[in-house]
């Protein structure tokens, strides 16, 4: 495996909460990664803090080897960090066409609706009046015209149903390869952790348990103290 993103010794917080303490977890190239835990568990600020939207108060971030903590969210997405946070992730005064226009220029978007047919039916509404799930789907049909080294999906089964999450795993999983990694965050969903590589589980702004998934049992969370 290759290094890809190291993120050594993260806290942050927001105000006078902390959110996270000295966190440390390896995303490597070539893996697809979990991270699970409850709601307040720091999964988000996680991902923010990788992403570039949150600063850390202590901690580095390192992409292929790099030093990238100080990085604004607009250099690491042209590094090729690619992000879809929680809400917002869609433009909502913009059509479903004119979002993927905006990834896609003048390519076609035949890739992003044979894997979310819905979002063919929706290319004239307006994204702001989609549902939640066909937002996230929308977000995620953006990533799949222009798929970066890292993705990183925060919450991915949010309005998500069973069938559309299944589409939506197979998606990520297919874009895996040796020189790009997919980070899922999900708060415990057993179908998230399908051809996942490596967990790590967060608890109150915690590193509480990394594993391989098959160690996990059923995909629950494992008991912290």
């Amino acid at each position: 495996m290759s290094s890809g993103l190291d993120l050594v010794g993260l806290s942050a917080g927001y105000g006078s909460v902390e959110a996270m303490h000295d966190v440390t977890v390896s995303f490597p190239l070539g893996t697809v990664v979990a991270v699970l835990g409850h709601n307040g568990a720091g999964k988000s600020t996680l991902m923010r803090i990788t992403a570039g939207t949150l600063t850390p108060v202590a901690g580095r971030v390192r992409w292929r080897g790099a030093d990238i903590t100080t990085w604004t969210a607009h250099e690491r997405a042209v590094a090729g960090i690619a992000s879809v946070p929680d809400e917002p992730n869609v433009f909502a005064d913009m059509t479903v066409a004119e979002n993927l226009d905006l990834v896609a220029g003048d390519a076609s978007h035949d890739v992003v609706f044979e894997a979310f047919p819905t979002l063919a039916e929706r290319k004239s509404q307006l994204a702001g009046t989609l549902s939640g799930g066909e937002r996230q789907q929308l977000a995620l049909g953006c990533v799949l015209l222009r798929p970066g080294s890292a993705i990183l999906v925060d919450e991915l089964s949010h309005g998500l149903s069973a069938a559309a999450l299944d589409r939506a795993v197979s998606v990520l999983t297919d874009m895996a390869g040796p020189d790009r990694v997919i980070v899922v965050v999900e708060p415990d969903h057993p179908e998230a952790l399908r051809r996942v590589d490596l967990v790590y589980v967060l608890s109150r702004g915690r590193l509480t348990w990394a594993g391989e998934p098959s160690e996990l049992g059923r995909g629950l969370l494992p008991t912290s103290g």
